[in-house]
């Protein structure tokens, strides 16, 4: 009988973005006869444990990232902790080689974990982000993220390489890069055809303070609304909890099967302009209001985009009112333009 492969898949703790868009990735390793070890720290790696109890779950070193309460002060805080995290990147691959002898791992695949890499075997980044907004200083975030990403053997864009796209200039940025591969854009959620239960769907993620902050200003606004509403908070806890405040159904976290159903069963959704949550939108053919996480460049860029091209409107979170959800309705929404990943092709490389 033929040994499998063990391939370790490493995804970032920063929100359960990267999590979350690992989730097809291992579901497809399984399925292509590879072993997948599951790397990462906190909500992250709780996640995936929920997803994937059967396999084997490993502790990296955390970046322990903290955002400004201010979003004009997101960017200083963020540089301020670059020798936290070059010291957690450092740390992570010093676990990593000690790993591969462990673990005698075939293949990495890394989902913005800078660290996470190894010149012994095949190694994968993931990222949507070739270009690091950072105001002024993007083209120090940018470069700082390409002499990272040069040391892998390949760079999975979950994107599509031309036009229509959903990265716009941050996954499209050629400058100085090398063994690009655009795999199309990946979603865990499929379509289904079922009956609307809910005028609307919250769906909360990304990093404290913000994500705090945003849930106690849109359960303020909230009040006001008088149809059914499906608040997904996005707390990873050991137990599921559920409960209904007047025309408001509450989860601290969904799994990926409930997601599913529940984005399938509602007309609109309230979301940060996070990447992985825009794929899965556009996996559903859904129309959304957005809210950048404030000082997030990305997120700001991707909003903007998204705005001028009529898919989604969007607006500052202080600026935030339960009114300005009518506008969804002015919108063409997102349409599925992603054709199927070719796996057995990507995995080649192991």
């Amino acid at each position: 009988m033929e040994v499998k492969k063990n391939i370790l898949v490493a995804p970032l703790n920063w929100g359960l973005g990267h999590a979350t868009r690992s989730i097809p990735i291992i579901w497809a390793l399984e399925e292509n006869g590879f072993n997948p070890i599951i790397a990462s720290d906190g909500q992250a790696l709780e996640l995936l444990k929920k997803e994937f109890p059967h396999l084997q779950h490993l502790e990296l070193p955390a970046y322990n990232i903290q955002y400004a309460e201010k979003g004009k002060n997101f960017k200083w805080k963020l540089l301020a902790q670059l020798p936290k995290m070059i010291k957690a990147i450092k740390a992570e691959k010093k676990q990593v080689a000690q790993w591969i002898l462990e673990y005698q791992l075939s293949g990495i695949i890394s989902d913005n974990r800078l660290g996470v890499y190894s010149k012994n075997i095949p190694s994968v980044f993931i990222t949507h982000q070739l270009k690091v907004l950072t105001g002024n200083t993007s083209w120090i975030t940018t470069k700082l993220h390409e002499f990272y990403i040069q040391k892998f053997n390949e760079c999975w864009i979950p994107d599509n390489d031309g036009s229509p796209n959903l990265s716009g200039d941050l996954g499209h940025y050629y400058n100085g890069f090398k063994h690009l591969r655009y795999i199309g854009p990946l979603s865990r959620l499929h379509k289904r055809n079922l009956p609307l239960k809910y005028d609307l769907m919250v769906i909360l993620s990304g990093p404290e303070p913000q994500r705090t902050l945003l849930e106690n200003k849109l359960i303020s606004e909230l009040q006001t609304y008088t149809k059914p509403v499906l608040f997904v908070k996005g707390i990873i806890t050991a137990e599921q909890e559920i409960w209904q405040e007047n025309n408001i159904t509450f989860y601290n976290f969904m799994n990926s099967e409930q997601l599913e159903i529940a984005f399938n069963e509602s007309d609109k959704i309230v979301c940060r302009s996070g990447y992985t949550t825009v794929m899965d939108l556009a996996h559903l053919g859904k129309k959304a209001f957005f809210i950048p996480t404030p000082g997030q460049y990305e997120q700001e860029y991707l909003a903007k985009k998204y705005k001028a091209e009529n898919l989604a409107p969007y607006c500052q979170q202080e600026k935030f009112k339960v009114e300005k959800i009518d506008k969804i309705e002015m919108y063409r929404g997102f349409q599925n333009f992603s054709k199927p990943v070719i796996w057995k092709d990507l995995f080649r490389l192991f």
